[in-house]
Formats: structure tokens, sequence, C-alpha cells
């Protein structure tokens, strides 16, 4: 499904779990329901939307270590 949401207005946060080098992932809280995801290196590109519970569960696994290498 295509969604079509006006992020000119939004404000941009870095994950505090970006690596480093450049490699950022930017984060947008101003929309309720939807976390809109960017790459920082291409910040007039596309960004994913995801619904916020989807959002906190990886937050959440990524936290826990759920996807580190072992």
């Amino acid at each position: 499904m295509k969604v079509h949401l006006d992020l000119s207005g939004a404000r941009w946060r870095k994950s505090t779990r970006s690596g480093q080098g450049g490699q950022c992932v930017e984060v947008s809280d101003d929309f309720p329901g939807i976390v809109p995801v960017r790459d920082s290196k291409d910040p007039n590109g596309p960004a994913l939307l995801f619904p916020t519970d989807a959002w906190q569960a990886f937050v959440t696994a990524v936290g826990t270590g759920e996807f580190d290498a072992n």
C-alpha cells in the first residue's frame, strides 16, 4: 500500500542506535501512529513509514540484542 505523508515540516532526529561514519538513521516523532524513518545521507530522499507499535517493537528488539551477531 502506498501512503503519501507530507514530511516537509517534520523535525528529524538521529537514532541513538545509528552507526558511525555517516551510517545514520533519522526518525520523526511528529506524526501520531506513524514513525517516518529516513537515511540521513539522503534527507530529500524517500522515507519509510512504520506504525508506531511496529517501530517500538523493532527498537525494543534492537535494545535487547535480538539482532546481534553471535
